[in-house]
């Protein structure tokens, strides 16, 4: 039996920096400062269709109103952030939900006033804009912004119903709020323990596979549990979507987020067309040989993620992953690692799991006004230190784009994770270069895994997202409903060689994107078959590469993917990009296979 990963001196962050308390005076003056600026951007309402026949005026009114709906939102997302982050560690206090709840209620109140200005941009046609900008240059530099305004164009309701979709998100929110809670408060019976649901799902990775069957079947009976609350969350959301992308005429009900990300639908499709092409020679693939070192037909579910053999996986403490993710970064660039540095020596990482702290691990870049912040439930293994240096490759790209403003430095979600991943790259590079032969087969499958996990898995959850929207347009789906779809696109996935038992059907009621950010997960895998095409580019030419990747991230939101890999040669509207990216992967699995 593994010892007890110990947990007790690992780094809670402060948000002092943000707010000292829930009823820090700041709060308020933040408020007040953003319904000023929000009430001075309202005084130019009807102005900027006026002076569409007075190019240097209509220029200088655009500039001045981005310039007030940037400060309006600099104040609104610093309290917002706080009440998050906050929250995401006391998923167990009732106070804490009620503050977040009501807070999100007085800012949506605010944020409303200022609704009327991106729908007065769009009634202008776009050569007005574009003289606009000619005759008033300063406002140039918003182009970006403006071109990912107009891409809801077509999509746009009346100002009255707009505004009553505005007032009424407060309360939609509380749907992901209970799903949220239910999670947080989710307590798994596994043996003789009662472990949280970070806990249990760090503990499907165990070498002891007594151990792992117990912490998933008792998982399986946690989440069967609440499986029907979780199932009227996911319900309702997303008919509220439906009935919300049918009035704005979205053809597709992933297109919302096409449009947010500034991919093409095209792209999307090529990527999930690849992977799934690539399912036999990956994921089916690796499970088989997998299952024959394990020397069984065909892997539990809870086997996807175990050790190779049954030794203790090797453990990282903190000062150890500090150490592993500071010199990876340093490969890479001094830039990059002391930028990383810095929230190693400040208060900005929360690492410490705990009762009421919600799983998973995020970035949160606040606002280009402020710092990022990190946080993650470290548990020291490797896919621990794996995960720190993704997140604070977020925090890295977040810190490189702040000099834009948080407008501009907002980046799509689809070259948002480039930064995450490319860390996670440089630190498995290292590990792998230091291993022994015995550690190298393990550290590879480790590698495997996390791609299958990061380009496999996500676009499985993808496609379920895909086949639940579509389902629901029928009616709500029974949570029997809901599990029969999800071992269906799991089961074609994993392929022959993983064994779905009975249980594995609740197993969706945890994927929080689903309920958060609905089609989300493929950026996940289009963000990692990017990464392995740029990674490719620094070994042909790392002198090269690291002022074009600095580049890159430094631009935020500013280039459209597409803009943003030209210098690299890169096009991934082609299919042919996806699967090169996916035979990266392949090759893996060769290299595995002939250690086997």
């Amino acid at each position: 039996m593994n010892a007890p990963f110990k947990t007790d001196a690992l780094p809670e962050w402060s948000l002092a920096d943000l707010y000292e308390r829930r009823d820090d005076p700041r709060i308020e003056l933040d408020l007040t400062a953003a319904k000023a600026a929000n009430d001075e951007l309202a005084s130019l309402e009807g102005l900027f269709l006026q002076a569409r026949t007075e190019p240097e005026r209509l220029g200088l009114l655009i500039d001045r109103g981005i310039q007030l709906y940037e400060k309006a939102t600099n104040h609104l997302w610093s309290v917002g952030a706080y009440a998050s982050l906050a929250g995401s560690v006391a998923h167990d206090d009732p106070a804490c939900a009620k503050f977040e709840a009501d807070l999100r209620a007085r800012s949506a109140g605010i944020a409303a006033e200022s609704l009327f200005f991106t729908l007065e941009l769009n009634k202008l046609e776009d050569a007005e804009i574009e003289a606009a900008l000619r005759a008033y240059p300063l406002g140039v530099r918003w182009t970006p912004w403006l071109r990912r305004v107009r891409l809801s164009r077509p999509h746009e309701l009346s100002p009255d119903l707009e505004r009553f979709i505005v007032d009424k998100s407060p309360a939609a929110a509380n749907w992901v709020r209970l799903y949220d809670e239910t999670l947080a408060k989710l307590q798994a019976k596994v043996g003789d323990e009662t472990l949280t649901l970070p806990e249990t799902l760090n503990r499907l990775s165990d070498s002891d596979v007594a151990r792992r069957k117990a912490a998933a079947e008792g998982l399986a009976a946690a989440l069967e549990a609440r499986v029907s609350t979780q199932a009227l969350v996911l319900n309702t959301l997303a008919f509220e979507k439906q009935v919300e992308d049918r009035w704005r005429h979205y053809a597709d009900p992933a297109q919302a987020r096409h449009l947010s990300n500034e991919v093409d639908a095209d792209a999307v499709n090529a990527l999930e067309a690849a992977v799934v092409e690539a399912y036999p020679r990956l994921s089916h693939r690796y499970y088989a040989l997998k299952a024959k070192i394990m020397g069984v037909d065909a892997l539990d579910y809870w086997d996807r993620n175990a050790p190779l053999d049954a030794a203790a996986p090797r453990t990282y403490d903190w000062e150890e992953a500090r150490s592993v993710v500071l010199e990876s970064f340093q490969t890479l660039a001094p830039k990059f690692a002391d930028s990383a540095r810095t929230f190693f020596t400040q208060p900005w990482i929360d690492a410490r799991p705990r009762p009421g702290k919600q799983s998973g691990a995020y970035a949160h870049p606040v606002t280009a006004e402020r710092h990022p912040y990190v946080f993650m439930n470290y548990m020291g293994e490797r896919r621990d230190v794996l995960t720190l240096a993704h997140e604070l490759g977020h925090a890295v790209h977040q810190t490189l784009c702040a000099p834009l403003g948080t407008l501009l430095a907002d980046t799509p979600l689809t070259l948002a994770e480039t930064a995450s991943i490319f860390g996670e790259g440089l630190v498995f590079d290292r590990l792998l270069a230091e291993a022994t032969p015995d550690d190298r087969r393990k550290l590879l499958a480790g590698k495997i895994e996390d791609g299958l996990n990061t380009v496999v898995r996500q676009i499985a959850f993808h496609r379920f997202e895909r086949r639940f929207h579509e389902a629901r347009q029928d009616g709500e789906l029974s949570p029997e409903q809901i599990g029969a779809l999800w071992l269906e696109v799991m089961g074609e996935s994993l392929g022959p060689a993983v064994r779905l038992n009975a249980g594995y059907e609740h197993y969706w009621a945890y994927v929080s994107h689903f309920c958060h950010a609905p089609f989300y997960v493929y950026a996940y895998a289009f963000g990692d078959l990017l990464v392995r095409g740029l990674m490719e580019k620094r070994r042909e030419d790392p002198e090269g590469f690291a002022p074009l990747y600095e580049a890159l991230l430094a631009a935020g939101g500013t280039k459209t993917y597409v803009e943003a890999l030209k210098p690299f040669g890169l096009n991934p509207r082609e299919k042919a990009f996806w699967a090169a990216g996916c035979s990266q992967l392949e090759r893996l699995v060769d290299e595995f296979e002939a250690l086997v």
